[in-house]
């Protein structure tokens, strides 16, 4: 399990996910992410979404999250959608609602985050992760979702 390989993530439970990307140079991890397994890794992650979603902690929490995720081979982005509302998370690979907060950061950063491998606040002061919209949503996000640890 120490070689980053798409192909395999779908074998990874999230605790495993995270060592793997602990494991990883950002470098290797980079590399990964502007070829053409990017889609892969970004369809996983956001695929797993729903699963640790913390509906237990969400309360009345209604929001619409956008990610964009920067580095894409071609110079653009991929943003993906969250929907949290009556106690339930959706994800969308095709945004169609105006978002409360959008998030946006590099493909290295990303994983990071979503593996508990980065401290968001530090990420947002260090300008490595730009939020726009509500800023006490984004403050909060960590704690509506069951992020593994390494």
């Amino acid at each position: 399990m120490t070689d980053f390989d798409p192909a395999n993530f779908a074998h990874y439970g999230p605790k495993e996910f995270a060592q793997l990307v602990k494991s990883t140079p950002d470098d290797k991890i980079a590399e990964v992410m502007s070829g053409e397994l990017r889609g892969k890794v970004l369809s996983e992650v956001f695929g797993r979404m729903p699963q640790i979603f913390r509906a237990d902690r969400a309360g009345a929490t209604s929001a619409v999250i956008h990610w964009n995720i920067t580095g894409r081979p071609d110079g653009g982005s991929d943003t993906y959608e969250i929907v949290i509302e009556n106690g339930t998370c959706t994800v969308s690979e095709t945004p169609t609602r105006d978002p409360k907060l959008t998030l946006s950061m590099g493909p290295v950063e990303f994983l990071k985050i979503v593996s508990g491998g980065a401290n968001p606040v530090m990420m947002f002061m260090t300008g490595k992760l730009k939020a726009k919209g509500d800023l006490g949503l984004a403050a909060n996000i960590a704690n509506l979702f069951d992020i593994p640890k390494a």
